[in-house]
């Protein structure tokens, strides 16, 4: 996909990539936008325009990441952003693919092995929030203007580890569905916990991409100069 810019209409973007609806309601852009353009929907939620289409485009575009213009932007920005992100993961995203999961059981037979995958991702869950929960306590606050001391080296690079296993495990999760499944069940119930996992599994890895190459080395700078 092209890159966005400020004159960009916004439903062409969601026509060509819906997956990027739960990003623009992270700014508390929704749906129902009309002909407005990127830059409109900002104007209206007094948004940084410069901030926006950075995410977005590293969100669309695989190799696209302007690490000299995430620099410029003001460390509470990439705050609040990481916050409605783990936001929408803990609040959203988690507990839609586990009621789902929780359907899909319902609707297979006793032979089936779905639950065994369950307990998979209920694992793999509890992961995802112990990260939510080192976020609001070390990363978000020093962003936002707190004290770092030196032992925060020492977890970002903790952090970095389970950033990569945690988007890894969520292919697995996928791959084990496709490769290991057995029994009856509801197909469409199948493929809407499939398809919530692949869009966890995308969000996660562009957004861990950030997180390495802008987040950490910027906190890791912080805590050296203590």
């Amino acid at each position: 996909m092209s890159l966005v810019k400020a004159a960009t209409n916004l439903s062409s973007i969601i026509d060509k990539d819906p997956s990027v609806i739960p990003v623009l309601n992270r700014f508390g852009i929704r749906l129902g936008t009309g002909d407005i353009t990127i830059e409109d929907a900002c104007r209206v939620k007094k948004q940084n325009t410069e901030f926006i289409l950075a995410i977005l485009n590293t969100f669309i575009n695989e190799a696209y990441f302007p690490e000299d213009k995430f620099r410029s932007f003001e460390s509470g920005e990439i705050a609040d952003y990481l916050f409605q992100t783990n936001g929408y993961y803990r609040h959203f995203q988690l507990p839609n693919i586990e009621r789902h999961f929780k359907l899909l059981i319902q609707s297979a037979a006793a032979d089936s092995n779905i639950y065994l995958l369950l307990e998979f991702f209920q694992e793999l869950r509890e992961s995802i929030l112990k990260r939510v929960e080192y976020d609001n306590a070390l990363v978000i606050p020093a962003l936002k203007g707190g004290e770092p001391d030196a032992s925060l080296n020492a977890v970002i690079k903790k952090m970095e580890l389970s950033d990569i296993g945690i988007a890894d495990r969520l292919s697995d999760l996928k791959n084990m569905f496709v490769r290991h499944l057995r029994g009856i069940y509801d197909d469409n119930l199948l493929y809407a916990v499939i398809l919530a996992i692949i869009t966890l599994e995308k969000d996660m890895r562009q957004n861990n991409r950030i997180r390495a190459r802008l987040l950490y080395p910027l906190l890791m700078s912080m805590a050296n100069n203590v």
